[in-house]
């Protein structure tokens, strides 16, 4: 392991003396990882961080009091209202309201994937009139309420009225206009009865999406399995009721295009394999960690 990577390490280890903390401090790695992940750290060690100059970093441990960190949703740069607005609890009362109606729409973004936050401030967030903040909500929100929900599908930007159909079941009313609106076509496939006239869409992302439909008929599959995009074709393979001659006819005309095509295509199948973590770092004893300090030189 290379020095910086052991340092912030150590920095990070639990029970460490607070006098190498504090010289820890002066790396600036293991100062991010000292502010951003210790749970220990007294008033004395936080007012050395903000003045080192790691204030927004330390705004995002969730560790750091309330009342300090409700200080810092009131700093003026909207980098530590984003870190604070993130994981922040409602200390005082009223903190979370204020973020809501922050005016940087950054803040209300981060403040959207708090999961201290409220359903009344998530339905408030869903009609942002910042397309980036209702983005926030629909990869927060699942259990949404269907005026809200009608609200995102029918969406004026073609990004949101996608990522809603992409993370909820769309009303069956509204469904039709879904297949027929091209942002939204290709995933509102998954609850729509797969026909030849959606196996044979000009757009390769329908036909992928009626190749990997649960409801897929033995001849759309087939038919799918010549098909021209290898993606589609690879959903195809990627079918638990694909017949295996079929699936090895398929898979033999995947050729890889370089590796992130090959990684996305397994992917897909359910192949690929994440290489091991790393095994954690050993825990340091004191004259251990005087030794690694010294050879940083701190």
């Amino acid at each position: 392991m290379e020095l910086d990577a052991e340092l912030s390490a150590l920095a990070t280890q639990e029970d460490l003396p607070a006098d190498l903390v504090r010289r820890l401090l002066r790396h600036p790695g293991a100062r991010r990882s000292v502010a951003l992940l210790r749970r220990d750290l007294t008033d004395e060690l936080i007012a050395e961080i903000i003045g080192l100059g790691s204030l927004r970093t330390l705004a995002a441990n969730s560790s750091v009091p309330s009342g300090i960190r409700a200080g810092f949703a009131e700093h003026p740069e909207p980098a530590v209202r984003c870190a604070v607005a993130a994981s922040v609890r409602d200390e005082p009362p009223g903190l979370l309201a204020r973020l809501a109606a922050d005016p940087d729409p950054s803040v209300r973004s981060f403040l959207a994937a708090n999961e201290h936050l409220p359903v009344e401030s998530l339905a408030l967030l869903a009609a942002d009139p910042e397309a980036s903040v209702r983005s926030s909500v629909i990869q927060r929100w699942r259990d949404v309420s269907d005026d809200v929900r009608r609200m995102l599908l029918t969406d004026a930007d073609p990004g949101i009225r996608s990522g809603s159909v992409r993370a909820f079941a769309p009303p069956a009313d509204l469904l039709p206009g879904l297949l027929a609106d091209p942002a939204t076509r290709a995933a509102s496939v998954a609850y729509a009865v797969p026909t030849p006239e959606l196996a044979a869409d000009p757009d390769p992302d329908v036909r992928a999406a009626v190749a990997a439909h649960p409801d897929l008929p033995p001849g759309l599959r087939e038919l799918l399995a010549q098909d021209q995009d290898s993606f589609v074709r690879n959903a195809v393979a990627a079918r638990d009721d694909t017949p295996p001659a079929l699936r090895d006819q398929v898979l033999a005309t995947l050729g890889s295009d370089g590796p992130v095509a090959e990684w996305a295509l397994s992917f897909s199948r359910g192949t690929h394999r994440c290489p091991p973590a790393p095994p954690a770092p050993s825990r340091l004893t004191r004259q251990q960690a005087e030794f690694l300090l010294a050879r940083a030189g701190l």
